[in-house]
């Protein structure tokens, strides 16, 4: 199986699941006069599904860039990249239950539609983590060298992802509040993580490029 079909695959995955998380968010019967209670009312729900946006759409521009530096991929690849983009898909399921607990308030729903989310979220990492050092023991499936010191200040961000979402769901047995923070800050450091790999690939693109010469 060539890269090219790896790539349209998980692509079509991406795009769906970035097309359906807003069929999730649904107006509630808007009465005369009330349309903007409701509104405030829905501005929570609304900033849990932007978090799920950014967060899909994060994964998507890592899951690009990382293939940028694969040659070529073999069965076990193919596998691993399989159960990353299944993991992903599962964000739609953890939104859809973080807005209805925030929809119906009750704190105890509040706590376990955290931890959902947090968990998802560790998947997410962690499949990343496993591809990660899957190619790093399989360099004959990589197409840069040279990037070894760059790369080796990065290569445990996807463990700094799943620290922070482990603290979310410890604090989650404290407070709400704190465990949406962390939950938030662990989709931030994921955005900060892609920015650090991208430059350490494009830095690989370049001096490939380079070498080309």
């Amino acid at each position: 199986m060539t890269k090219e079909r790896i790539n349209a695959l998980s692509d079509g995955v991406f795009a769906i699941l970035l097309t359906i998380l807003i069929l999730e968010f649904k107006p509630e019967t808007i009465h005369p006069g009330s349309l903007g209670r409701v509104l405030g009312q829905q501005v929570p729900l609304f900033l849990m599904y932007a978090m799920s946006y950014f967060y899909v759409g994060t994964s998507w521009l890592f899951h690009h860039d990382y293939f940028l530096s694969v040659k070529r991929t073999n069965r076990t690849l193919n596998i691993l990249n399989l159960g990353l983009l299944f993991t992903v898909t599962l964000v739609n399921y953890a939104m859809v239950l973080l807005i209805e607990a925030l929809t119906n308030g009750n704190q105890a729903d509040i706590q376990i539609a955290f931890i959902v989310y947090d968990v998802v979220a560790i998947l997410i990492s962690g499949s990343f983590l496993v591809v990660y050092r899957f190619l790093e023991s399989n360099p004959e499936l990589r197409n840069l060298n040279g990037i070894e010191q760059h790369y080796n200040r990065i290569r445990m961000d996807p463990a700094r992802s799943v620290c922070i979402y482990l603290l979310s769901i410890g604090a989650s047995f404290f407070s709400n509040v704190l465990a949406g923070a962390l939950l938030v800050a662990g989709v931030v450091f994921h955005f900060v993580a892609y920015l650090r790999f991208s430059k350490v690939i494009h830095i690989g693109v370049k001096k490939q490029a380079l070498n080309k010469r």
